[in-house]
């Protein structure tokens, strides 16, 4: 079994196995595109260095063997763009050979780094799979090999306290003085996801003031406002029908 955030709906379609394309299959893909005149290549996939793995641990030989196979198949001028949106790294995964080996074929300057919060207690009841440690290390290493981190961050998990938020705009500021951007989420009750008729917490005044202020420095981005909106419709739709929350817990 292999990390399910019990806020994401992706681990729960496929019962929390990857389910991976093999090079071949990518190739012939790529293949198609360029056919097309298409030199841009982007990957979908939650947690990148995982490809070919079928555990946690990245195999960086599998990711390698897909990059290297991609780059063939592509034009001269065709770019491998791998790591950025929509094909985030998980921190732990942020080590200094893989930076190297990706450094060898992607075109992206940018990583996707999955932080989600700044305390260790959210973090934990969330099913990340990991604390804050490695947080801060994959920003440095990235920073130190080229690239430029935006880091997710979700607000209004549930059970979150004010406690907890103040730790995840403390980390998120020391994250943007160590050169990263922080990607600003609202957390949102989604379909299939254990956490689907959970009640967003309050996101007071003094959180989302801070939160203007690091997107007025530069150093966040993202539409938090209006993912706070849907989150209040969505737990609205579910107070609204309340047998059919009961049977989705059930069944």
């Amino acid at each position: 079994m292999n990390n399910t955030c019990r806020f994401c709906q992706t681990p729960f379609m496929f019962g929390g196995q990857f389910r991976h394309r093999s090079v071949a299959s990518v190739r012939e893909h790529v293949r198609g595109m360029v056919d097309r005149g298409l030199r841009d290549i982007r990957f979908i996939t939650p947690t990148s260095l995982s490809y070919g793995s079928p555990g946690p641990d990245p195999d960086l030989g599998k990711v390698e063997e897909l990059l290297a196979g991609v780059k063939e198949e592509l034009p001269p001028r065709g770019r491998v763009f791998f790591g950025s949106f929509p094909s985030e790294v998980r921190p732990e995964h942020v080590t200094p050979e893989a930076m190297r080996m990706l450094k060898r074929y992607v075109a992206n300057d940018n990583l996707i780094i999955g932080a989600q919060s700044g305390s260790d207690k959210v973090l934990a009841a969330s099913g990340r799979g990991h604390d804050t440690s490695p947080v801060r290390d994959a920003v440095r290493i990235a920073v130190e090999h080229g690239f430029r981190p935006n880091v997710d961050f979700i607000f209004g998990m549930p059970g979150e306290t004010e406690e907890d938020q103040e730790q995840s705009l403390k980390l998120a500021s020391d994250l943007a003085e160590l050169g990263a951007r922080i990607h600003t989420h609202t957390f949102m009750p989604l379909p299939g996801t254990p956490w689907r008729d959970a009640e967003p917490a309050f996101i007071p005044l003094a959180t989302m003031s801070e939160l203007d202020r690091l997107a007025q420095r530069g150093d966040a981005y993202g539409h938090w406002r209006k993912q706070a909106e849907h989150a209040v419709r969505l737990a609205e739709t579910a107070k609204a029908y309340p047998r059919r929350a009961r049977r989705r817990r059930t069944g």
